[in-house]
C-alpha cells in the first residue's frame, strides 16, 4: 500500500509520489514566526509535519526527500516585539529561533534540509513582486506599497472554497499571521478591499526595518504571504510536490501563496496540500486569558517529558481536532514505559518483520497515527516472541518516538527551604511537635515535601502535575 494523504484542494485522498524527473520529493511546510516561544498548538502542526517527513523517508529513502521549512523573521509581530523591548529585529528573532530549535530537538523533530529566513531572501521577494507588477497582477498604491490584485486571478478561492461575498473589507485577507490587523488602516490605498499586500511602505513604527522595494515602490518590507512563495521557489522550484501547514493557514495565507506564485510563474504551484487541525485544551480554544495556553517549558516544569507530549499529539488523527488534557500526559508516560520495556525484551532479537505491517498500513492511510498506535500495542499484548527488533525500531523512527529514558535532573533546593527543614528536624528531635508540624506546613505551602529518615530527611518538590 502506497502512502496516501488527504488533499485539501480536491478534498480527496491522493497517492504521494514525486513528480520531478530526479525522483526527489519536494516538501514545504510553513515554519514559525520567531518572536516568542511556540505553544503546544503550534507544535501539533510541526509534529505532524515531522511524521510526514519520516514517512516520506520510509517510502522513498532519506536521499529522495527535500524538506524546506521557513522562518518568518520580519512581520508585524517581530517588529512590534523588537520595538517593545528596544532591541534590534535580529536580536529578537535570533533568540526565539534558537528556542524553537531547542523545542523541536526535545520533541525529536527532524531538522529540515533547508530552513530559509525571510530577511535573507529580500531580493527574491522583490523580484517576484516586480514580475507581478509587470504582468498586471499587482499595482503600486499612493503610499508606495504594492498590492496583489485578487480579481486578476480567476482561481482565487479554489483551495479554501471562500465565497465571493466573504471577500470584503474587514475579512481576514490582510490579517496575515497576526490575526489582529484590519483592512481599515490601508483600505484607502487599495483598488479593492480584497487585495492583499505584497510590499508594505515603511512607517515610523517599523524603526530601522526597511529595504529597497520594486521599481517605483517606497522603501519598506515584504508582506507575509510573498515570503513563503519566494523561499519555496528558491529552494524547491516553481512547482512543489506537497505544501503543508495548520488549518489556520489555509485562508488567507495559502490561498494567497497560490495566487501570487501561479500568476508569477505561470505554472501550478503545488500538486498536493495537506492541513492539520487545531489543538483544543480541555475542550476550549487555547488563549492566554483562559490560562490554557502551554509552552513546552511550562509542561517540563510540571514534570512532564517532551516525549509524552509528542505521544499525546500522535494519539489523535491529524485532520481531527484533538482535545489536550494534562491528565493525558500521565497516560502517555505509562505508554512510553511499556514501549521501553518491550524494546528491552526484544533487544537483539530477529523475527517476523511482517508483524508491523498493520502499523505502517495505518500510517499510509492518511497518516492515521492513533490507528498505528493501536496496532502497535496489539502486537505488544501478544508478547515479545518472534518480534523483530529492527522492525520495531523502524516503527519508532516513523512515529518519531525516542525511547531513551529521560535524564534525571538535579533538583536545586532553595536555601530558605533547607533552613526551614533544619529547624523542623531540630524541633522534631526536641519532641516539639507543634513547632515541627507548623514548619512542615510552611515547607509544604512553599512547594516542597519533607520525608524523614532515621538519620535525617529528604526534600522533594511537590508534584505539580494535575
Amino acid at each position: 500500500m502506497a502512502l496516501q494523504l488527504h488533499d485539501s484542494l480536491t478534498r480527496s485522498l491522493q497517492t504521494v509520489k514525486p513528480s520531478h524527473p530526479d525522483g526527489v520529493y519536494r516538501f514545504y511546510n510553513c515554519g514559525p514566526t520567531v518572536y516568542a516561544a511556540a505553544h503546544i498548538g503550534n507544535f501539533r502542526s510541526f509534529v505532524v509535519n515531522d511524521i510526514i517527513r519520516r514517512m516520506l523517508e520510509v517510502e522513498f529513502g532519506a536521499d529522495k526527500v527535500r524538506h524546506v521549512r521557513n522562518l518568518t523573521d520580519v512581520d508585524d509581530k517581530t517588529i512590534r516585539r523588537a520595538r517593545e523591548e528596544n532591541r534590534s529585529l535580529g536580536d529578537v528573532t535570533t533568540e526565539w529561533t534558537a528556542k524553537f530549535h531547542a523545542d523541536c530537538e526535545a520533541l525529536n523533530c527532524l531538522p529540515p534540509h533547508v530552513e530559509p529566513a525571510a530577511t535573507d531572501h529580500i531580493p527574491e521577494q522583490v523580484n517576484m513582486i516586480q514580475v507581478l507588477m509587470d504582468k498586471g497582477n499587482a499595482y503600486r498604491a499612493a503610499d508606495g506599497s504594492v498590492y496583489f490584485k485578487v480579481s486578476s486571478f480567476d482561481n482565487y478561492g479554489r483551495l479554501s472554497r471562500v465565497k465571493e461575498r466573504e471577500l470584503k473589507a474587514g475579512s481576514a485577507l490582510e490579517a496575515g499571521n497576526t490575526g489582529k490587523d484590519t483592512l481599515s488602516v490601508d483600505a484607502d490605498e487599495k483598488e479593492d478591499g480584497t487585495d492583499f499586500a505584497l510590499w508594505k511602505a515603511w512607517k515610523k513604527e517599523d524603526g530601522e526595518v526597511k529595504w529597497t522595494g520594486p521599481d517605483g515602490a517606497a522603501e519598506g518590507r515584504p508582506g507575509w504571504h510573498i515570503e513563503c512563495s519566494a523561499m519555496s521557489k528558491k529552494h524547491l522550484g516553481e512547482t512543489i510536490d506537497l505544501h503543508t501547514g495548520g488549518v489556520d493557514l489555509l485562508f488567507p495565507h495559502h490561498e494567497n501563496e497560490i495566487a501570487q506564485s501561479e500568476c508569477c510563474n505561470g505554472i501550478e504551484f503545488a500538486h498536493h496540500w495537506y492541513h492539520s487541525e487545531h489543538l483544543l485544551v480541555d475542550g476550549k480554544k487555547m488563549s492566554k486569558s483562559l490560562g490554557n495556553l502551554y509552552t513546552l517549558d511550562q509542561l517540563k516544569e510540571m514534570g512532564h517529558s517532551p516525549m509524552a507530549l509528542r505521544y499525546v499529539l500522535l494519539a489523535g488523527h491529524p485532520r481531527k481536532q484533538l482535545n489536550f488534557m494534562l491528565s493525558s500526559l500521565e497516560a502517555a508516560e505509562k505508554a512510553l514505559q511499556t514501549l521501553r520495556a518491550f524494546r528491552t525484551a526484544i533487544d537483539g532479537q530477529a523475527g517476523d518483520d511482517a508483524q508491523f505491517d498493520p502499523v505502517f498500513a495505518a500510517m499510509r492511510d492518511d497518516l492515521n497515527t492513533p490507528g498505528a498506535l493501536g496496532a502497535l500495542f496489539s502486537i505488544i499484548k501478544q508478547g515479545s516472541a518472534n518480534v523483530d527488533a529492527a522492525s520495531f525500531d523502524r516503527v519508532m523512527f516513523a512515529l518519531g518516538l525516542d525511547l531513551t529514558p529521560p535524564a534525571e535532573e538535579t533538583t536545586v533546593i532553595p536555601a530558605n527551604i533547607t533552613e526551614l527543614a533544619d529547624q523542623r528536624w531540630a524541633a522534631k528531635q526536641a519532641k516539639d511537635w507543634d513547632t515541627a508540624d507548623s514548619l512542615r506546613d510552611e515547607i509544604t505551602a512553599a512547594g516542597w515535601t519533607m520525608k524523614d529518615r532515621k538519620d535525617g530527611y529528604d526534600l522533594e518538590p511537590v508534584a505539580s502535575r494535575q
